[in-house]
């Protein structure tokens, strides 16, 4: 029997799940489908009721319901419920049980181009403290960082992102508008905002001017490809890393959850960068 999956999401037409997820099962000789839905917060329940329902074998979750869904769940992974956001329902023995790979999918998009960098528990600080940095913060704290930072405009959602990050390595939070000073002490810094993501405008989330030569800035937005925040630190020497690697990532662990298969990940990578070039 065909098995199908799809994404839920508000807005959801620019959802480019549906054509990595379908490359990924026809390259993996898998008979499925996978569609978008437009699901908006008023009809959540039902839609996810609806899945279960309909027999999807499972489904990702995009904005805005990361965290509403998990209540509507029979079960959460922990690291999905330390994160409070699920991007991944899998549907096993009539069970809807929920993961979150936007985490594990920012760390292996460094580990496997920076590695010397990753290696020797770097310090990190994340700029945010939204549902995106949560996911990057708390996984990188957990599994690779020997110290986390987070600056955000609201100084108190970064001390509690901040605070959670504490149980796992040294952590302290600061106010986004004083990051430029602290840059210097960091070996990587991710932009988990949306400052850059309209390529018209020059929005600079920090100046790296400050940081040393060599430190990794990474950004999880990856339409434009080239940030201010990028474009700037690229000019200064700066390694650097747009949001598709983790984009890909994610779904390649999503996609293991339901089929046991990890898909080529660089295949999917040329699949969606010719998607951009046209």
């Amino acid at each position: 029997m065909r098995k199908w999956y799809g994404v839920i999401g508000d807005p959801i037409g620019h959802s480019l799940s549906p054509v990595m997820h379908e490359f990924w099962f026809s390259r993996s000789g898998i008979d499925a489908r996978y569609e978008a839905f437009h699901v908006t917060k008023e009809n959540l329940v039902k839609a996810v009721d609806g899945l279960r329902a309909l027999g999807a074998s499972g489904f990702n979750v995009t904005v805005p319901h990361k965290s509403a869904v998990i209540p509507l769940l029979d079960e959460t992974d922990k690291d999905a419920r330390i994160i409070g956001a699920v991007n991944t329902v899998v549907h096993s023995g009539g069970r809807l049980i929920g993961y979150n790979t936007d985490g594990i999918g920012f760390l292996k998009s460094i580990e496997t181009r920076f590695p010397e960098i990753c290696a020797g528990k770097p310090s990190v600080l994340v700029l945010g403290a939204g549902g995106a940095a949560k996911a990057v913060a708390l996984t990188l704290a957990k599994y690779m960082a020997g110290r986390l930072d987070v600056c955000n405009r609201t100084l108190k959602k970064a001390e509690a992102l901040s605070e959670t990050c504490r149980e796992f390595c040294p952590s302290e939070a600061c106010e986004l508008s004083g990051a430029d000073e602290q840059l210097s002490r960091y070996d990587i810094v991710i932009n988990c905002t949306s400052v850059g993501l309209q390529a018209d405008t020059d929005g600079q989330v920090v100046d790296a001017a400050g940081a040393r030569r060599g430190t990794l800035f990474a950004d999880l937005i990856y339409r434009p490809s080239r940030t201010p925040f990028l474009r700037q630190a690229e000019s200064l020497g700066n390694p650097v890393l747009n949001g598709l690697p983790m984009l890909v990532y994610q779904g390649a662990y999503a996609f293991k959850k339901w089929t046991g298969i990890m898909p080529n990940v660089s295949e999917g990578e040329k699949l969606l960068q010719s998607l951009f070039s046209k």
